[in-house]
């Protein structure tokens, strides 16, 4: 069986009432895992990142973070309530902190949000946290706006035990076309791990129910009491009913590859998603397996994902310290820094030039 996984994220709006609503919608959707995210503005974004425009008017984006954090004891209510519907609680941290936090609190999954693939100073904080484990406790990564090189350097550093992969389209929402679900075959057999999707299309049926014939063992949907809510994420999640018909036809997709195997079941499926979507859609969504960014995903690499920011304006001759460097998303206005796996070479280097907070990190900024 697949696991479904139901993205609450930060839906709840802070509120522990709407997260316990959102939690038994999930659950009564039978939904396996219900998921969260471990909110620190400072961890994500640099206050200089740009706006969002909400029903209410534009806000700093770094604004509407910091409305979404809330305390670790926020977090353990949560998960307990989660156990007691008998799902499993699964969160993604966005730092340090949040990792360790979260880590506090015994997740069942740990979830690494696509944005955070490239987050090396995280993935080798939670890789010492497994390695001390006899039993590591399960990790799922997404790769949306992403490049090939990019999983591998997240496999290398976390291993293969008890990691899984998602296929994922980082643009909200995502075109079912982009998904190109052929390749989720191509990278179990790559990797040699379990694989599956981050689904951000707005259908209920299509990516999912061909995700399983695809290779795919896992689907996370996000999941809202309402597509009209304030929730960042609310206008591409499903709504209660919609993703309990989706759970259904998940599992008839896996009845499907049971009763007539392999080969004859994802030709079944693909036939019966055909009837209803067209052959000519189906096979548009299906892909052809390469691994390359997603068109609608394009003008994201590097923005979504992280880079090296200064924190705050350095003059010339400033010797750059741990403090100095950020490792955040660019987002809206920012400039694109070198990546995170520079980090430690730049520590300690001494600038050639003035430069202004929220930048972006180059090497060229630095004296040889």
């Amino acid at each position: 069986m697949s696991l479904i996984i139901a993205e609450i994220g930060t839906s709840h709006e802070g509120s522990i009432q709407k997260a316990k609503e959102l939690i038994d919608a999930a659950s009564e959707s039978r939904a396996d895992a219900i998921k969260f995210q471990w909110v620190y503005a400072d961890e994500i974004l640099h206050p200089n990142t740009g706006f969002v425009t909400l029903p209410t008017g534009k806000i700093p984006l770094y604004e509407r973070f910091k409305q979404l954090e809330c305390p670790v004891y926020f977090y353990k209510e949560l998960s307990d309530y989660v156990h007691s519907k008998g799902c499993k609680f699964c969160c993604s941290p966005f730092g340090i902190r949040s990792l360790n936090e979260l880590l506090s609190i015994n997740p069942d999954i740990v979830k690494i949000a696509s944005p955070e693939l490239n987050h090396y100073p995280m993935l080798k904080a939670l890789a010492e946290y497994r390695a001390k484990q006899t039993e590591k406790i399960p990790v799922i990564i997404s790769s949306g706006v992403s490049q090939i090189g990019d999983i591998e350097k997240a496999i290398q550093i976390l291993g293969t035990q008890n990691v899984s992969l998602l296929h994922c389209v980082t643009s909200y929402p995502a075109p079912e076309e982009d998904y190109n679900l052929n390749l989720l075959q191509n990278l179990k057999n790559v990797f040699g791990i379990n694989v599956g999707v981050s689904d951000h299309s707005l259908d209920a049926i299509l990516v999912p129910s061909l995700s399983i014939c695809t290779g795919g063992t896992i689907i996370e949907k996000h999941i809202t009491l309402s597509r009209k809510t304030e929730g960042l994420d609310d206008p591409v999640a499903l709504e209660p009913e919609q993703f309990a018909m989706m759970v259904h036809v998940v599992h008839q997709s896996e009845a499907t590859l049971r009763h007539y195997g392999s080969d004859l079941g994802k030709k079944r499926i693909i036939e019966q998603i055909s009837e209803q979507f067209g052959t000519e859609k189906v096979y548009k969504v299906l892909g052809d397996g390469v691994k390359r960014l997603a068109q609608s995903e394009l003008q994201n690499y590097g923005r979504t994902n992280r880079s090296l920011h200064f924190m705050n304006d350095y003059a010339a001759g400033h010797v750059i310290l741990p403090k100095d460097i950020g490792v955040l998303r660019t987002e809206k206005e920012l400039s694109v820094g070198i990546s995170p796996e520079f980090l430690d070479e730049i520590i300690g280097k001494t600038l050639a030039h003035d430069v202004k907070s929220g930048q972006g990190v180059r090497f060229d900024h630095f004296m040889n």
